[in-house]
This record gives structure tokens, sequence and C-alpha cells, in this order.
């Protein structure tokens, strides 16, 4: 019988049906997005890249919970390794984001770093491994964020380890995190990213269990992903070559994860995102089903 995981909070993203850009004519419209996801069994959803959901609070609170839907938190992009300068262009994007993310009574909000490498073209835009003063940027300026942050509205940072970004690897993420402050800022730990880059869920979760704030569950092949990493294929296309799959083909085992993350005895969001940019439209639902049905097997 599986462990009951009741204090592991199971949702979806527009990430799972195939979005990644506020508006892009490969994309399933936001309507739909938001009919299937409900359809599929899921109660929690995140915004997605700010303008693909309606961005009026009043309207998108309507059409949320016409559909028994809550929000779980809203994403931003950031390159605060770069220094004081980039402070301004990344609040004007928090404090949009953020303030929709308050409006809709959510309490997270996903910080991604900016890519090192592009993710369509794989043009090296950055080093990929960042300079002593880039590390103390980024974690000085992410301590920031993260009070500001909370202080205006409410809500706490998680920062989101990703491919193709300077948080990515077990030795990186480990670096960050022992460089910050616990009290600003904590994890959203994507169980398919560092796979991806070589990390070990498990592991992380019982090691740095305290600075797990929320999770993104997501699994890799590892046939597609020994070819991306040994070709140095970048993640974009990684990506539309299928190395994020449905759970449970892939790695990491979601079942550990999950009674490891129950194990810590805190709330947590559990938010399905399995990257498929671009796919069919009749593509993700039926994932979507199968994928909650496999979660409620492991007692989600």
């Amino acid at each position: 019988m599986a462990l009951a995981l009741d204090r592991i909070r199971v949702g979806s993203a527009p990430d799972s049906w195939g979005v990644w850009f506020p508006d892009d004519p490969q994309q399933v419209p936001w309507e739909r997005f938001l009919d299937e996801v409900a359809e599929a069994g899921y109660s929690w959803i995140e915004l997605g890249p700010y303008g693909y959901l309606p961005t009026d609070p009043a309207r998108l609170t309507d059409e949320v919970t016409k559909r028994n839907l809550k929000v779980s938190a809203g994403t931003i992009f950031c390159g605060l390794h770069r220094g004081p300068s980039e402070w301004d262009s990344t609040w004007e994007q928090v404090s949009r984001v953020a303030a929709l993310t308050q409006a809709m009574n959510a309490k997270h909000l996903v910080v991604i770093p900016s890519f090192w490498r592009d993710d369509k073209t794989a043009e090296i835009l950055e080093p990929p491994e960042l300079s002593t003063e880039q590390w103390r940027n980024l974690t000085t300026g992410m301590e920031r964020l993260g009070r500001e942050v909370k202080d205006r509205y409410g809500l706490d940072i998680v920062v989101h380890p990703h491919a193709d970004t300077h948080i990515d690897t077990e030795e990186h993420v480990e670096r960050f995190l022992d460089s910050t402050d616990s009290d600003h800022v904590n994890l959203c730990l994507d169980t398919g990213h560092y796979a991806y880059c070589g990390g070990d869920s498990v592991k992380l979760i019982e090691t740095y269990g305290e600075r797990i704030g929320y999770l993104h569950l997501k699994q890799v092949d590892p046939e597609i992903l020994a070819d991306v990493v040994k070709n140095e294929i970048p993640f974009g296309p990684a990506v539309a070559r299928g190395v994020m799959c449905e759970p449970p083909a892939g790695v990491p085992e979601l079942g550990p994860v999950l009674a490891a993350a129950q194990k810590l005895g805190v709330d947590l969001f559990a938010i399905v995102e399995q990257d498929m940019y671009p796919c069919e439209p009749d593509k993700p639902l039926p994932i979507a089903v199968r994928t909650r049905k496999f979660l409620r097997s492991c007692g989600a």
C-alpha cells in the first residue's frame, strides 16, 4: 500500500500543455488549458508565462474559480548574477508577476536563473561557470529579492535549479544553498531538471530538507539524456527530442521522491511539469490524465 502523502498538494502547469511563451501559435489557447487541467483531475495550477493566462485579477479569479482551480505560484526569470545593474529590470518583471500571484491568493514565486546558452539556437551567451564575484552577486541578489518580495507581496521565493543555467548541478545547487539564508531564499526542486544535470533528488531532500519549499515533478528519459549530454545539445532541442518523458517511464522514480518529501512533515506543492514545447494540441490531456492516475497510485 502506498504511503499516504497527506502533506503533498499535487497540481499541474501550462508547461505540461506545451506552453513556454505568453503568446505563440504553436501553443493551446489558455481557455483550453484551464478546461483540460481541470478535466484531468488537478485542482492547483501555476500561472505559467506572464500574459498567457489573463492578467486582470478579477477575470482570472472568475476563470479559475468556475473550474474549481486554485493558483499555487507565479514564475519569473532573472539574471541577478550580473550585479546591481540588473535589479531595476528584474523588479519591473517581478512586481507585475508578484502582484497577480498575490491577488490569486498564492504564496510562492518560482524564480528561474537566466540561461547561459540560448535554449533554441545553442548560442553561448555567457560562460557556464560563474566567477566568485558573480556568485556573490547571485546569492546577495536572491536574498534581497526574497526579502523584498516577502515584505511587499507576502510571497516566498523558491529558486528553481534549471538546465543550462548557473544553478543546475548538485555542486552548484549545494553551493547556492550553503551561501544563502533560509529566512529569505529556499528551493523549488524540479526532479527532472536535477536528474538532467546529474543530481539525486532524494539525497537533496534528505540532506537539505529544511530548504525544500516547493516541488516540480518531472522525469527524464535516460537514453535521450545520454545523447543530449554526449552531444552537448541545448535544453530547447533536447525537449523537442522528448528528453522530458511521461511518468513513470523515466528517472527519477517519483514514489521515493514524494515519500522523502512527505517525511519532511511540512505542506508542499508538487506541480507536474512535463516539458513538451512544441507539441500537438491533443497530446497533453491524455498524458495529464495518466500522470494524475499514476501519482494517485503513489499516494498523492
